[in-house]
């Protein structure tokens, strides 16, 4: 399950970040994308930047900045093989287990 933390871009950020975008549009807000927590680091995804980086939000408490970082090269099992949506060395279950694990609760 995806964590349901949310935050808003600080406007000093969100001008950097659209700067720094490829496709030049970045949310004003953005959801964490890891696995289900309450404390700790949360990163929400703002921009896919090339074929292997993407542009995260990073947030912990009050401090709040923007990150490049390379993209998880996992793949999850056949016969779908999806790959994970996150970043390297993230913490947790990669993207394709917190979706089986959302459906598998699903009554």
């Amino acid at each position: 399950m995806r964590c349901n933390h949310w935050r808003r871009l600080p406007l000093d950020l969100a001008r950097e970040a659209r700067e720094r975008s490829t496709s030049m549009h970045v949310d004003s807000a953005v959801r964490c994308q890891l696995s289900a927590h309450d404390t700790g680091e949360h990163c929400g995804l703002l921009d896919d930047l090339d074929y292997d980086t993407a542009l995260w939000l990073r947030w912990c408490g009050v401090d709040v900045a923007l990150a490049v970082l390379p993209d998880c090269p996992a793949v999850g099992p056949e016969p779908e093989s999806e790959g994970c949506c996150l970043f390297l060395d993230h913490i947790a279950h990669h993207t394709w287990a917190d979706t089986e694990e959302e459906v598998s609760h699903i009554s």
